[in-house]
């Protein structure tokens, strides 16, 4: 049991005889028991770090034949091939012919994050709607790592490109393009 002893003692002082005080005691017991319950209370009740996680839609599992493929203004069209050795190739349009590049660009803020801004922007005022905006399509090789898709992605979500899909089929011309023939 937990106390806590005040007083002197009861010894003499002085020569004079002072009436003996009687120790006052308390019991701290209560106030442990307590301490551990908040204790208790708070770690049970406390979250922790949640995982930071970035929402990915993926099709669903079951193909329908009855599905036409949906049509797209290439105007608004960026696509990003990633290859191998961190090397990342965009254009703007359909491949035949594009509107801007194709193009080897870096990651990073300079490089597909200012790229990503301006066609972003142009698109906005080519279609005078917002609602319309950039679709990017990011097409990974084989060779790409997971890394570059996951870099590419943060890049999405940091510009805030309204719609993005992730495509593995390639052309044979885009294979070109990432190979650098």
């Amino acid at each position: 049991m937990a106390e806590l002893n005040t007083g002197d003692g009861g010894g003499k002082k002085g020569g004079k005889v002072r009436s003996k005080k009687a120790n006052s005691k308390v019991d701290l017991t209560a106030m442990v028991d307590l301490a551990f319950l908040l204790i208790t209370f708070f770690m049970l009740t406390t979250t922790l770090s949640k995982p930071q996680s970035m929402p990915l839609g993926l099709p669903d599992k079951e193909d329908d034949p009855t599905d036409k493929p949906i049509k797209v203004d290439e105007n608004r069209t960026l696509t990003v091939l990633l290859g191998d050795n961190d090397k990342i190739v965009y254009y703007m349009g359909l491949l035949a012919t594009p509107i801007a590049g194709p193009k080897d660009i870096s990651y990073g803020k300079e490089g597909i994050r200012k790229e990503l801004l301006k066609r972003k922007k142009s698109v906005v005022e080519y279609t005078g709607n917002k609602d319309k905006g950039l679709i990017v399509i990011i097409k990974p090789s084989k060779k790409s790592n997971y890394r570059n898709l996951v870099d590419i992605l943060d890049e999405m979500a940091i510009v805030g490109v309204p719609s993005n899909a992730i495509v593995n089929d390639f052309s044979p011309e885009e294979l070109k393009l990432l190979e650098g023939k």
